[in-house]
């Protein structure tokens, strides 16, 4: 018997950066226990250059990478998720679409770092990258098999409300 690989959707806005980057970390983190995919409700059609040059400067794979609608991911044939993510205030407060499966939804709020412009836009990325990285590793210390789900929902509100989040994140409850 195989173990269960958990299937997970960041969805942000434009998907060309925090959705971009939870996708690349959660690959690389979650050593084939995850399947990890981004989206956009309104996405830029590119990612942003400063997201694949971070995730290449860390060796992270971004072969593939795009930015990409959410309504990929309605259509006969998508996956399953277990858990979606959204990781900005905006993504957060609009009405998502019925994605295939029962996940378990729960809001990571970062600030954008494709925000900021100029000389502190890499700064603003690697704290981003840094904040999801520290998310998905609390998250991947779960007991996934054996925590129920009310308890998951609270402990992935909690994650939410990590350092670096943003304030519709920390009011979260």
């Amino acid at each position: 018997m195989t173990d269960k690989i958990y299937n997970v959707l960041f969805l942000c806005t434009g998907n060309s950066a925090r959705s971009i980057l939870g996708e690349a970390l959660m690959n690389k983190l979650g050593e084939g226990r995850f399947s990890a995919y981004s989206a956009g409700s309104q996405p830029k059609g590119d990612v942003h250059p400063m997201a694949m040059e971070v995730l290449d400067g860390f060796g992270f794979a971004t072969d593939g990478l795009r930015s990409k609608s959410w309504d990929e991911f309605t259509r006969p044939g998508a996956p399953e998720f277990d858990f979606i993510f959204t990781v900005c205030d905006n993504a957060a407060s609009e009405s998502c679409p019925v994605f295939p499966g029962k996940a378990i939804t729960a809001h990571w709020g970062v600030e954008d770092p494709a925000a900021v412009e100029g000389e502190g836009q890499r700064k603003a990325f690697l704290d981003a990258m840094s904040y999801l990285k520290r998310r998905i590793d609390l998250f991947l210390m779960l007991p996934m098999k054996s925590i129920d789900e009310l308890a998951m929902r609270r402990k992935l509100a909690d994650i939410g409300r990590e350092e670096g989040a943003s304030i519709r994140a920390k009011d979260t409850q």
